[in-house]
């Protein structure tokens, strides 16, 4: 029984590592609150969430006819 919960447990974590990793690699989820008037494109037709994320990119589908895979906003560091 102990064997089972273990491989339930590895099994739950396994895909909440996959599914939740971030639509936004390496990026703070700020720096990729384009507006979508303001998208500058980053990646090239049918690219997948990965390769853009790889690129450096912001990803997000849920807007069409705007590019998908878009540049960062670059945070800013305040400096006296």
């Amino acid at each position: 029984m102990e064997t089972r919960a273990l491989w339930w447990l590895l099994l739950v974590l396994a895909l909440m590592a996959s599914g939740s990793s971030g639509e936004y690699i390496g990026l703070s989820a700020s720096q990729c609150q384009v507006p979508a008037k303001e998208r500058v494109d980053c990646g090239y037709p049918e690219v997948t969430k990965e390769q853009c994320n790889n690129r450096g990119c912001c990803f997000d589908s849920s807007i069409r006819d705007v590019p998908w895979c878009f540049k960062p906003l670059q945070e800013t560091e305040c400096t006296f």
